[in-house]
């Protein structure tokens, strides 16, 4: 993508982005609050909003000329999360996108009757974000990640790659749903797999710092890094502290392995926003919500990081590496 087109499409949003709120904008145009649960400087976050905001336009929606754009990055914090939330709903836009649980949560919290559309959201029934898949109800539908399942899978892949490993650090965030499930899968799973579950959690630095280290310390250590908005925030920390503590890591998504982690499997959550789009579009056209299904991700991509696992003094068995999506050397 060129560094020129992603200038021209971002910049037309760049006026809805600042803090204070504005009024509503004449000449009928809609008005679209995104709350972003990760910092406004991260490279993947900017990376989804394009693709959003390229959907948008593709579908005629054009920020300044009949779009309104207002956006919160909350960088992960949770007080931040709240307020921001407030503050997009006290706009009184005409549909609110939500990326992820964290933000999902207090908005559905603060509003029953804009319409909102989700992205990349772990069991959003299990969570008490929608009625069902097929029949969303309320004022919330969206895309979700996938089901816990996928937590065994990547307990699976761990003892493939490390098989040495016998402790598993289980990085999550244990205030939303998600985070709990996920644990719950691979704490389920890991005895079978001749392992021991630890839960790590992801709020601030030091604790994970410390967490980590206790994983290491005994050796045979591992880390599973779970799908949380806190885990993108804090990913060069996460993926630094790995390669120091000589800890084979598989994480939830790819941009973690780009980012020299050692392996994912997961789905494209850029994807998300570009059907993120589709569905925010048709609701604009006067389609409900509640009536909307919520969609699974169908494709998961494995990818692999060469140089880290040769970092970490490992080899990668043939037969994974024949399924992998991506080889990165």
């Amino acid at each position: 993508m060129k560094r020129r087109a992603f200038i021209t499409l971002l910049g037309g949003a760049v006026a809805g982005w600042p803090l204070a709120a504005r009024a509503q904008q004449p000449g009928g145009r809609r008005r679209l609050a995104v709350l972003m649960a990760t910092a406004a400087d991260d490279p993947e976050s900017r990376k989804r909003l394009f693709a959003l905001l390229q959907s948008m336009q593709q579908l005629g929606w054009v920020e300044g000329r009949n779009l309104r754009i207002d956006i919160r990055w909350a960088a992960g914090n949770t007080d931040d999360t709240r307020k921001y939330a407030a503050e997009l709903i006290a706009l009184t836009p005409d549909i609110i996108l939500a990326a992820g649980s964290l933000a999902l949560g207090p908005l559905l919290q603060a509003t029953r009757t804009i319409p909102i559309v989700f992205t990349h959201v772990p069991d959003p029934v299990g969570a008490g974000f929608v009625d069902s898949m097929a029949h969303p109800g309320g004022n919330a539908t969206g895309f979700t990640s996938f089901d816990y399942g996928l937590s065994v899978k990547w307990l699976e892949l761990l003892k493939e790659i490390a098989p040495r490993v016998t402790r598993v650090g289980v990085i999550r965030d244990p205030n939303l749903t998600a985070g709990i499930g996920q644990w719950g899968a691979i704490q389920g799973a890991a005895p079978a797999a001749g392992m021991e579950a630890v839960p790590l959690n992801v709020r601030e630095v030091a604790e994970i710092e410390r967490a980590v280290a206790a994983v290491a310390r005994p050796g045979n250590g591992g880390l599973i890094v779970t799908a949380s908005g806190a885990a993108v925030v804090h990913r060069e920390l996460i993926i630094a502290l790995a390669v120091r503590h000589k800890l084979p890591a598989v994480y939830w998504q790819r941009f973690f392995v780009a980012d020299g982690g050692l392996i994912s499997y997961g789905d494209d959550v850029t994807e998300h926003y570009r059907l993120a789009a589709v569905y925010i579009d048709r609701i604009l056209k006067g389609e409900k919500p509640g009536d909307l299904p919520v969609q699974l991700s169908t494709k998961l991509e494995l990818v692999v990081n060469l140089k880290t696992a040769k970092a970490l003094g490992l080899e990668v068995p043939p037969t994974l590496l024949a399924r992998a999506d991506e080889v990165i050397e």
